[in-house]
């Protein structure tokens, strides 16, 4: 009997160990799938530039240090003037010949302004004292080179084709009033170039566009989406060129035959 008893007692615990098995096995709800966050990449170099390559400071106000910040009213009209002359001369395209047409005309309806604006710049060159017809030249020609920058040439012959058909279709008393804006436009092709290149230079990251998100896998209904691997930007591996100074090469001011008769 005790034999009895003690199977009894076995068997009674296997059952209920059975039961309680089934009772707390549970099955895993099927995953739920969620659209990855987009894939990263480092920012292009910009068309034209080259590693290593010069352009101006970046300044703690954000801009950069061009030749075309903190001027008198006389610098701007005559920066103004040195834009459009090199945009006269090397701007090639379906529009070179309206932007000629359009610079000589500005020469000749503008002329006493311009005029007015050279003598003006030139006294504040006098001003300083010294030599100072050198650094007048100096700076025309540093002028010069930095509105004659290849990579972005094709963005300011645009700019340079619409503002002198501004210049064109305005009253001739604005010419003044209205060429810190016009030279504002003119440079601004030249301070997106060079955020461009800062931002490649940096390694910045820039998200890319795709059709369709792949889809990842979660653990649960409402999960914080985390990819292995993404936690936050990746950088190159290449190494980063570090900045230099900006010296743009020192090359002869172009000139342009125009009519003799507008400068008088």
């Amino acid at each position: 009997m005790a034999s009895l008893r003690v199977v009894s007692g076995i068997a009674i615990g296997l059952s209920l160990a059975g039961c309680t098995a089934r009772e707390t096995a549970k099955v895993a709800p099927p995953p739920v799938m969620v659209p990855a966050p987009p894939q990263v990449a480092r920012a292009p170099l910009p068309p034209g530039a080259t590693p290593g390559m010069r352009i101006p400071a970046l300044l703690p106000d954000g801009n950069y240090a061009t030749p075309n910040r903190a001027l008198t009213s006389a610098a701007t009209i005559w920066h103004l003037r040195s834009a459009l002359n090199v945009a006269a001369l090397a701007c090639r395209g379906p529009d070179e010949g309206l932007i000629v047409t359009r610079y000589n005309t500005m020469l000749t309806t503008r002329k006493i302004a311009l005029a007015a604006a050279e003598k003006r710049y030139s006294a504040e060159y006098q001003a300083q004292g010294g030599d100072w017809r050198d650094r007048y030249d100096d700076a025309m020609t540093r002028l010069y080179n930095f509105f004659s920058t290849t990579p972005v040439r094709k963005g300011f012959c645009a700019a340079a084709d619409a503002v002198l058909a501004d210049i064109s279709n305005a009253p001739t008393d604005d010419f003044e009033t209205g060429a810190a804006a016009r030279l504002d436009r003119l440079d601004a092709p030249f301070i997106a170039f060079f955020r461009a290149y800062d931002a490649w230079r940096a390694g910045t990251m820039v998200p890319v566009q795709r059709t369709t998100a792949p889809l990842a896998i979660a653990a649960q209904a409402n999960p914080p989406v985390a990819q292995a691997g993404v936690s936050g930007p990746v950088l190159s591996s290449q190494p980063v060129p570090a900045a230099k100074p900006y010296a743009p090469p020192v090359i002869n001011p172009p000139s342009l035959k125009v009519d003799s008769a507008a400068l008088q």
